[in-house]
């Protein structure tokens, strides 16, 4: 266990007190050599000690759970200095059974500015050291900020919203709704599936719960997404965030699979926005469905439309035409883009003069729409 007393946000739950309660019981191993020295010489008494150090442990450190578990608890020690840490962890290959090392390490150690703000430098993009991460000069809204925005609208106008996140305040844009809403935002850890369960609980009981979570983490609660909010056909909200290719993040981020996976499942609603005003109106669009369903939203900026503070619903299952080719029937092109996709799919039709359907749903498809542009 590398526990550097953190999950991306400030960490949550009994087992993080837990291991804080360790930290302060070090002086168990001490004591434990100690005891081995003396009864050395009198091997009957230190069988007895043995058989009865479980129990004992109990006394000066909580070390036990792991025990109970039928792990050979060792730790906690510290994961900077490697002088300590590459022979224990040479001495433990050697042992019997399953071990347990708990290594006490810092985020960010040895680069001061890391140091002091972990949850920045937690996956940064390409920056210069000597100068730190820069705030990046743009006059647009990343989608994050849009959903942020959005949920704490929403909260304001029904009592009933309730905002759920796994661990993952600042990088799903929960900080401001935590401020304003304490009582209505709960982390739940890194635990995605007790995340959908919850919000599916919360929900059976009349709330509103939207669930902020990574495309890619969602697939960790797959199964309670089918049986435990989709079965039931139960209104929760999934705001997927970095949905699609994500760069910087890196591939285990990378949201390429949620378009397959959420269509396959029964009474879920997917909907995809071309851009930052239909990201806010699709997301009050979930709130007004009576059942589950899910925005799709890419990492970063989106291209730059103003966001209308008035929410509207979106026509669910409903695409629109964007640009309409100008060539004679029969020989037309037809580009049918979804969500982020649509502005470069404008600017090369363009080009060859195509028509351009801003899809908007993944599910359900607009098939009236697809006909139609396959019949002309």
């Amino acid at each position: 266990l590398n526990d550097n007393d953190m999950s991306i946000s400030p960490p949550v739950g009994a087992l993080n007190r837990y291991l804080a309660r360790l930290m302060s019981g070090k002086f168990y191993a001490t004591a434990k050599k100690g005891v081995e020295r003396v009864l050395r010489h009198a091997p009957p008494m230190l069988e007895l000690a043995r058989k009865l150090e479980e129990h004992a442990k109990g006394m000066v450190t909580p070390a036990t759970l792991f025990e109970e578990f039928g792990f050979n608890y060792i730790g906690p020690i510290d994961g900077h200095d490697l002088d300590a840490l590459i022979p224990t962890l040479q001495n433990i290959r050697g042992l019997r059974g399953p071990q347990f090392l708990h290594v006490v390490t810092k985020k960010g150690q040895g680069y001061k500015l890391a140091e002091a703000d972990p949850v920045l430098y937690h996956g940064p993009g390409k920056f210069n050291p000597a100068e730190g991460i820069k705030p990046a000069a743009s006059s647009k809204k990343t989608y994050t900020q849009v959903f942020g925005e959005w949920l704490c609208d929403a909260a304001e106008l029904d009592p009933r919203v309730v905002g759920i996140t796994p661990a993952m305040r600042e990088g799903s844009g929960l900080v401001e709704f935590e401020q304003r809403f304490p009582q209505r935002y709960f982390d739940v850890g890194i635990a995605e599936q007790h995340a959908v369960t919850f919000a599916g609980g919360l929900a059976a009981e009349g709330l509103k719960p939207v669930v902020a979570i990574y495309s890619t983490f969602l697939q960790r609660g797959y199964d309670q997404l089918i049986h435990d909010v989709a079965l039931q056909n139960l209104p929760v909200v999934f705001a997927l965030d970095r949905a699609g290719l994500v760069g910087a993040d890196g591939a285990t981020h990378a949201g390429a699979y949620d378009m397959a996976y959420l269509r396959c499942i029964p009474n879920m609603v997917v909907m995809a926005p071309a851009d930052e005003n239909e990201c806010r109106q699709m997301l009050h669009t979930g709130l007004q469905i009576d059942g589950p369903s899910a925005v799709r939203y890419p990492r970063g900026t989106g291209p730059g439309v103003a966001t209308h503070k008035r929410l509207s619903a979106v026509p669910v299952g409903k695409g629109e035409i964007r640009r309409q080719s100008q060539a004679p029937a029969g020989h037309r092109v037809a580009i049918l883009a979804f969500g982020s996709m649509l502005a470069p799919s404008l600017t090369a039709a363009q080009e060859f003069d195509a028509t351009v359907a801003n899809m908007r749903f993944v599910k359900p498809l607009d098939e009236a729409l697809v006909r139609q542009l396959a019949d002309t």
